[in-house]
């Protein structure tokens, strides 16, 4: 690994200070750090909450208005039986009441913070070298370390294993694929949604999706403001004399919760950077949809 660049040209020229908060074009505040959320009284409510056979997630809503999703069991992933659920909306009295008797919580995936096994291509760790090595040129990252989505790597890949990091804005007043939107690429062409689908159902167009093709098994996204991960196994779809002959495959793991095992990919998804499928190399993307998803701790291990 090359020394630190402390030059302060390079340094002007990748990185990028947004002001906090921000505001979206519809109106809407959007928090892009834990410190600048608490700004906003409703931060402090939403959330998991758990107890002994029961847990609760919290949405906030915007305005002092919530939506409590309640699991039988625990939470997802922790506990939840995988069928039984129920929602309601009100304010913080009527939160209060649906989380009695519970401990609010923040989890963490078990594999945040992962180290690159031996042999792994560290594509980002925060630092200016890797961002200028194995990124396009354009891509920026934040004054304190991390990468801004709307990123492209310079690196390609066939069957590789790839771990990510990211961070979702809070967009209390935001709602659907305009509240913390963002992808993961594979191979330039299959996306693997990035959403804040905190306490919705898990389609295939919210965190943990593959866009159009697949739901995920189960929705395992944190709320916003809490460092979420995905580990995935990725196989290139195989060609013969120009005809596919074996799909892509993919296994994919939000939190440290399989979400997908050995998925066939029957064909690519919209918005990639390459086109249509072929089993040659291709980069991964992050896609950037507008709002300030950030991403930490990238590594990939060719296959």
């Amino acid at each position: 690994m090359p020394s630190r660049i402390t030059s302060a040209c390079l340094l002007a020229a990748l990185i990028s200070v947004p002001a906090l908060p921000l505001s979206a074009e519809e109106g809407h505040l959007t928090y892009e750090t834990v410190k600048a959320a608490q700004a906003d009284p409703d931060f402090a409510v939403q959330g998991e909450y758990a107890g002994e056979g029961k847990g609760v997630q919290v949405i906030a809503l915007g305005g002092g208005k919530f939506r409590a999703v309640t699991y039988a069991g625990g939470l997802p992933g922790a506990g939840w039986d995988e069928k039984s659920k129920s929602a309601s909306e009100g304010d913080a009295a009527h939160i209060e009441h649906a989380t009695e008797g519970l401990k609010r919580i923040e989890r963490e995936s078990p594999t945040l913070g992962a180290e690159p096994p031996a042999g792994a291509i560290v594509l980002f760790d925060g630092q200016p070298e890797t961002l200028k090595k194995f990124w396009r040129d354009g891509t920026k990252m934040t004054e304190d370390g991390l990468l801004i989505a709307g990123a492209t790597t310079t690196e390609t890949f066939v069957d590789h294993e790839l771990h990510l990091e990211f961070l979702l804005p809070y967009m209390p007043e935001s709602r659907g694929q305009a509240r913390g939107n963002s992808g993961l690429y594979v191979h330039g062409r299959y996306e693997c949604q990035i959403l804040d689908s905190f306490g919705l159902e898990g389609e295939n167009n919210e965190c943990g999706g593959i866009y159009s093709i697949a739901r995920p098994r189960i929705n395992m996204c944190l709320p916003p403001l809490q460092w979420q991960t995905y580990d995935l196994e990725f196989k290139a779809p195989v060609f013969e004399d120009g005809q596919k002959v074996k799909n892509a495959v993919v296994t994919i793991r939000h939190n440290g919760v399989a979400i997908h095992e050995n998925l066939e990919l029957p064909n690519h998804t919209p918005g990639g950077v390459v086109g249509a499928e072929d089993g040659k190399a291709a980069p991964i993307f992050l896609q950037d949809h507008g709002n300030p998803v950030r991403f930490r701790n990238i590594w990939a291990v060719k296959k």
